[in-house]
């Protein structure tokens, strides 16, 4: 029996359940608007200056060329357990846990008065490593994905983005139950209970090279789950807005929650079972360290060789075409799309929108960032399997969706926000599903994680001049004067409209990425169907 549940924990469903959990409870940056107002009050910051913190927290969030190479260091070599301690993407999500803890309780002391008021260069640097954790944990996490399953690494990576995007429902959820609306309460929830959730699961992210006939299957069963939750969550959110839950409802609600969470693990077990009975038969096929990269060359033509090319690491990554057109696209996207969830609250309120839809919108958002991210990463790999479509083509899809969205909040209109934000959170949400997927095919596995977050970092370069340089800087020129507060469309309206200008343009810059990269893709595609 013990010999039985040592062979299903070292599994990669098992590490694919465990990954799910981690990402489930550790997107506490899309929180930001729950303690944007208490960190403002507290810290007697005005708009430009908690812009700048959030900014910071943003950076953290997507500069992870450290944890790129340190997982190239630790877990790119052997799969499975190797027996050497520190060896392994656990050790990735131990050093990321450590900035979680350290940086989200100084915000904790700081906003609840447990120490003076730190200067703002102190705040921003906490604040960094609050965010700085997340690359950590997704590095890990993501490129053991597209190992574990690497025939179908988009909807792999779409899953495990997925539920980064969808734990900022989750928090909230937690929010509710266990603070009752202090945010001061959510920060000491935020530094302890997902501390001790990662710290338990993470030795069993493990990497095993294999693909096996039953992925497809499996996945479809994990995808399955990951529908029922978000289902299960927008309902949650829509009796709670339109009739009001008890505090017996909430306790109820969560605790089904936790097991549809767990419900991964039946997965995992029935995977198991399944390829061990198979295994025994000789009737299906396992190969090591098989992907599609890695698969007989086809002799392409010089034109497809242009595009193509296989394991580079950062510099040479950096010194191609397909690198800038990436970045330049994620400047204007997620850019655009991160500078919206630092300042929807904010928005929110210059509508004079209730304490209740103000959160609900948050929720919402994580909601509308999970499907992106889920949805982007299944149909991009149904369509590239059944008729060779690239995958930078959904990328200008998204991004021109995004643009709308950023029109309609501009607009003002009666649930203009509600609207708005569902375009740009399933927008914004299918940028972290296909640049990372993307990045993998076009410059290979070994150094996906130092590439995909180079390439990252143009996030928190736009959030930057999005929420300082263009929101912060148009809400002060027409913000009161004492109070630093602004009431009507007129607050933010420009900056949308702005912003949706930039969205369009990255969606341009996508579709010159998929022009460059169609003949590489149909190689693609070949390779897999020689395999």
């Amino acid at each position: 029996m013990q010999r039985r549940k040592m062979e299903i924990a070292n599994t990669k469903w098992v590490a694919a359940a465990a990954s799910i959990w981690i990402q489930s409870f550790s997107g506490a940056s899309y929180t930001f608007g729950i303690y944007s107002s208490l960190l403002k009050s507290s810290q007697s910051y005005d708009q430009s200056t908690l812009d700048t913190v959030s900014v910071c927290k943003d950076i953290g969030a997507n500069v992870g060329i450290l944890s790129g190479l340190f997982y190239t260091a630790v877990a790119s070599g052997r799969s499975g357990y190797n027996g050497r301690f520190f060896n392994g993407p656990w050790v990735v999500i131990f050093v990321g846990l450590l900035q979680w803890f350290v940086g989200y309780g100084f915000i904790w002391m700081a906003t609840s008065g447990v120490i003076e008021r730190p200067h703002v260069a102190v705040m921003c640097f906490f604040m960094f490593l609050a965010g700085h954790c997340q690359p950590f944990f997704n590095t890990a996490i993501v490129v053991t994905a597209v190992r574990n399953f690497s025939d179908y690494g988009g909807t792999a990576v779409g899953i495990m983005k997925g539920y980064l995007g969808l734990s900022g429902a989750v928090l909230v959820q937690m929010y509710h139950i266990f603070c009752e609306g202090d945010p001061t309460n959510y920060l000491l929830l935020l530094a302890v209970v997902p501390s001790l959730l990662i710290l338990t699961t993470m030795p069993f992210v493990r990497t095993y090279d294999t693909v096996i006939a039953g992925d497809k299957k499996h996945l479809n069963g994990l995808s399955t789950i990951s529908l029922i939750i978000v289902t299960y969550l927008m309902v949650i959110i829509l009796v709670e807005n339109i009739i009001g839950m008890s505090m017996h409802m909430k306790i109820c609600s969560f605790t089904l929650l936790v097991l549809l969470l767990a419900s991964p693990l039946l997965v995992a077990v029935r995977a198991h079972r399944e390829e061990k009975d198979r295994f025994m038969s000789l009737d299906f096929p396992v190969t090591e360290k098989t992907t599609l990269l890695d698969a007989p060359k086809l002799n392409p033509s010089p034109d497809v060789n242009i595009v193509m090319s296989s394991d580079k690491d950062v510099l040479e990554a950096i010194c191609t075409t397909n690198f800038w057109l990436l970045f330049v696209a994620m400047l204007c996207g997620m850019g655009s799309g991160l500078a919206t969830v630092n300042n929807i609250r904010q928005v929110g309120e210059s509508l004079s929108y209730s304490t209740v839809q103000l959160n609900s919108l948050v929720s919402l958002w994580s909601i509308w960032n999970f499907l992106g991210r889920f949805g982007s990463g299944y149909i991009s790999d149904a369509y590239l399997h059944s008729h060779g479509w690239p995958r930078p083509v959904f990328m200008a899809i998204t991004l021109a969706l995004m643009a709308i969205g950023h029109v309609v909040m501009a607009s003002g209109l009666l649930g203009s926000l509600y609207i708005g934000s569902l375009l740009v959170g399933l927008a914004y949400g299918s940028q972290w599903a296909l640049m990372p997927t993307i990045t993998s095919e076009i410059f290979g596995i070994r150094h996906m994680g130092t590439i995909f977050y180079t390439i990252s970092i143009a996030s928190p370069v736009g959030s930057y001049f999005f929420s300082v340089k263009v929101i912060g800087y148009l809400y002060d020129q027409v913000a009161s004067v004492d109070d630093h507060s602004c009431y009507g469309n007129h607050c933010f309206n420009t900056s949308f409209v702005i912003m949706a200008v930039m969205a369009m343009l990255g969606s341009l810059v996508a579709f010159v990425l998929f022009l460059r990269t169609k003949k590489f893709y149909a190689t693609l595609v070949a390779k897999r169907i020689l395999k």
